[in-house]
């Protein structure tokens, strides 16, 4: 079980509606709800990602986050959670609207592009850098909006968008992102975890 997955599940709380937005295989999904005894939903583009999720016996459909996400009510579930996938949406703005409107707080983890080794890889080999949370090829990658710790701390606060817990990861290790060391986590941290909310 990825350490992203536990710190997501810590932000959950218990005997609450989740939506997991590109749910993948349901690794997380089913560690919450045999962990949390929640009722939990996923929304899977990958049609051989949501045959393993029903095959578990979780429920997901099939469908395209950017597209579909229309069709859930308002505030429909308490937390929705967009793992590593932010940056993969033609419009992430929209989606991130989308995400906030259906579920009454969200969680969000951006894989960093201010991460030192990737910077240090890009100043070096002048080739985009390949790493664990970003393991693709430039030519290959379904990243098309990369983003740092940095970039979503402050789109956040440029639209009045609550940021309840911001959390860098490395090293397995978290520790809390605040306005003062901003630019150390955006330099030393691998990964983000965001809890945020409308204001």
């Amino acid at each position: 079980m990825k350490q992203e997955f536990k710190i997501i599940a810590d932000l959950v709380e218990k005997n609450v509606r989740v939506l997991d937005v590109g749910c993948g295989d349901g690794v997380l999904m089913e560690f919450l709800k045999n962990n949390k005894k929640i009722d939990i939903r996923g929304i899977e583009i990958s049609k051989k990602n949501v045959q393993k999720c029903i095959g578990k016996g979780l429920t997901v459909i099939e469908g395209d986050a950017e597209k579909d996400l229309i069709q859930f009510p308002n505030s429909s579930f308490d937390f929705v959670i967009l793992s590593q996938t932010l940056q993969a949406f033609l419009n992430p703005e929209a989606v991130i609207n989308e995400l906030l409107r259906v579920g009454k707080k969200a969680i969000v983890t951006v894989p960093n592009f201010g991460f030192w080794k990737v910077r240090l890889h890009l100043l070096i080999k002048g080739t985009m850098p390949i790493t664990k949370n970003l393991p693709d090829e430039w030519h290959n990658t379904p990243n098309i909006h990369m983003c740092t710790i940095k970039d979503f701390f402050n789109f956040c606060n440029d639209r009045q968008i609550k940021l309840y817990k911001s959390l860098a990861l490395h090293n397995e290790k978290t520790s809390p992102i605040n306005n003062l060391n901003l630019n150390v986590k955006n330099l030393s941290a691998e990964l983000g975890i965001f809890l945020i909310e409308n204001k």
